[in-house]
């Protein structure tokens, strides 16, 4: 790749040609004030705080918009000059915080960005230490609905369109955009309607001020009074860094953490939101069926009431159930206990998917998420990756916005936020693919890394396992299965199950699916319906609408761990 040399307040550097003089600037050391730009959004140039001064330029330059290339050598051959510190250039971004802050309130002590805000920490930077010279009363603006979990403050607003960049480029739907020009622009959701996407909390990370803020963290607390865990998210099988914050045993805000591998920088509204669930319905107890009503009880009392039902009950008569949110350690001890009781009536598969714990290649996503940008065609089937995976829906986006990768779905049409050909929803479609007679089959045969990606809800049909049949063999014959090693190796393996269950890949790892002759969760909700069975343990958090809480004939229920839903009475 073509570079060029650069002195950078002094320092010479060799800087390649495709990286903006800001990116290079920052190469070099040099720290860059920056409010509108963004490292994976498009670039605007609009807030004009990062001018540096280019030596022999008529005036500062904004070094976002400047690629290394624009910026040519001396007419003595010498690299170019540019200074981030100097007089010349403190002297314009001083200028420029202070037309910023011409309409800006002063809400600081009632902002909930205050303690985390750029244009605090800017202004303290790089603003001016006296007062600002415009005397002219502040310009105000309406707040904005953008639904129920982004709140606006738009006055704050300094149009710099990081929320209207990431809503068109990486979110998928439109809805933000600036209306008016001059002093009368106004960024907004058009026709006042909600900002209707399932990465729509992102932009409040994004803003830069506080014109966008968390409607339900709304005045909740500071961010210097709160305590930030690392941890994985576990609202759906993606496995996204995030960050929990927490001031004593609350959690307040889940915001997501840096994973190039994985999520990048972005997390679903889900991920993000569903943490006010820890505080509503929780079981914080263990609860025993006394009398067909269940009592709340001690730890050692429900301890107690299980080993004296597991005394008195054959193996052949116990099962076991691993929830959707179990940590793999769980699903470990769960396992060794029921095999201690020689207990065969064990699964993970709540939902009926027709997977085994075969070869780990057969129930993976094999591609990984950060090698979707690789691939060059995309087979949906069964698969929604908007709802399921939004993460992930993104990243297959970002792909198509790249390299127009061809994608095409087997399954209910809908909106995935970027072209894909329908196919219908007949398994027959399928098989056609599968025999090499449907037209996307030399699609698939004719892409250099082609990928399935099954959604774990086709699985669950009652022919779900001649779906996965159907999909393995379209993966052998089209080569979507190459040489060992990821894709930036040169190996490639596009056979793809997309998950929606945190827990199920570690349980199928560890094998927790039913033993000889032992039952399956449909065997095992048949026998209790039946009287068969009469001891049930579920392990971890489950989902409180499944069918194993529809068995009337159970004489007993213990929730092992929490939180988890409310059980029914």
């Amino acid at each position: 790749m073509a570079t060029r040399k650069l002195i950078v307040d002094g320092k010479e550097i060799e800087a390649e040609e495709t990286l903006t003089l800001l990116q290079a600037c920052e190469q070099a050391g040099a720290e860059i004030p920056r409010f509108c730009f963004h490292e994976r959004l498009s670039v605007a140039g609009n807030c004009r705080m990062c001018l540096v001064e280019w030596v022999g330029a008529p005036k500062p330059q904004a070094s976002c918009a400047l690629q290394v290339k624009d910026i040519f050598p001396n007419k003595d051959g010498t690299p170019a000059k540019i200074n981030t510190t100097s007089p010349y250039a403190r002297k314009a971004r001083e200028g420029v915080m202070e037309f910023l802050l011409i309409n800006h309130p002063l809400d600081c002590p009632i902002c909930d960005q205050g303690g985390e805000c750029d244009l605090q920490d800017q202004a303290m930077g790089y603003g001016r230490a006296a007062f600002h010279r415009f005397n002219e009363n502040k310009r105000a603006v309406e707040d904005k609905y953008m639904g129920p979990l982004v709140k606006t403050i738009m006055t704050r607003c300094i149009q710099c369109t990081r929320c209207v960049r990431f809503a068109t480029e990486v979110a998928g739907v439109p809805d933000l955009g600036a209306t008016g020009r001059g002093e009368d622009m106004e960024i907004t959701t058009y026709l006042e309607k909600a900002f209707a996407s399932e990465l729509s909390g992102n932009v409040v990370d994004l803003c830069p001020v506080g014109a966008l803020t968390s409607k339900p963290y709304a005045f909740n607390a500071r961010p210097w009074e709160l305590r930030k865990t690392e941890s994985v998210d576990v609202m759906d099988a993606q496995g996204c860094n995030i960050r929990v914050d927490t001031r004593g045993p609350q959690v307040m805000r889940v915001l997501p953490r840096l994973n190039e591998e994985i999520n990048e920088e972005w997390i679903s509204d889900k991920a993000r939101h569903a943490c006010d669930g820890l505080s509503r319905q929780r079981l914080d107890r263990p609860y025993v069926r006394i009398g067909g009503k269940l009592k709340p009880t001690s730890w050692a009392e429900a301890f107690a009431a299980i080993a004296a039902k597991v005394k008195d009950t054959a193996p052949d008569r116990m099962a076991a159930i691993v929830g959707d949110l179990a940590a793999a350690e769980e699903i470990k001890a769960l396992k060794d206990l029921m095999g201690a009781l020689r207990v065969a009536n064990i699964d993970c598969r709540q939902d009926g998917a027709k997977i085994t714990a075969g070869p780990r290649q057969t129930y993976l996503f094999n591609s990984t998420i950060a090698g979707v940008e690789a691939a060059d065609a995309i087979l949906l089937v069964g698969a929604n990756p908007r709802w399921d995976a939004p993460v992930l829906n993104a990243r297959i986006r970002k792909a198509w916005l790249a390299s127009g990768v061809k994608v095409a779905n087997i399954g209910p049409a809908v909106d995935l936020t970027y072209p894909a050909e329908q196919l219908g929803t007949d398994i027959a479609v399928l098989e056609q693919i599968a025999s090499g007679s449907h037209a996307f089959a030399k699609t698939l045969a004719d892409a250099k890394r082609p990928m399935i990606v099954l959604g774990s809800g086709v699985l669950t049909r009652r022919d779900g396992a001649a779906i996965l049949k159907l999909a393995a063999k379209i993966a052998g014959d089209s080569g979507m299965i190459g040489p060992a090693g990821s894709a930036a190796e040169g190996g490639w393996n596009g056979f793809n199950i997309l998950h929606t269950a945190a827990s199920r890949v570690a349980a199928l790892d560890l094998g927790f699916v039913p033993g000889t002759n032992g039952r399956d969760v449909a065997g095992i909700v048949d026998g209790a319906q039946r009287a068969r069975s009469t001891l049930y343990i579920c392990w971890a958090p489950t989902n409180s609408t499944s069918p194993i809480w529809a068995a009337p004939s159970w004489s007993i229920r213990v929730a092992m761990a929490m939180p988890g839903p409310t059980m029914p009475t």
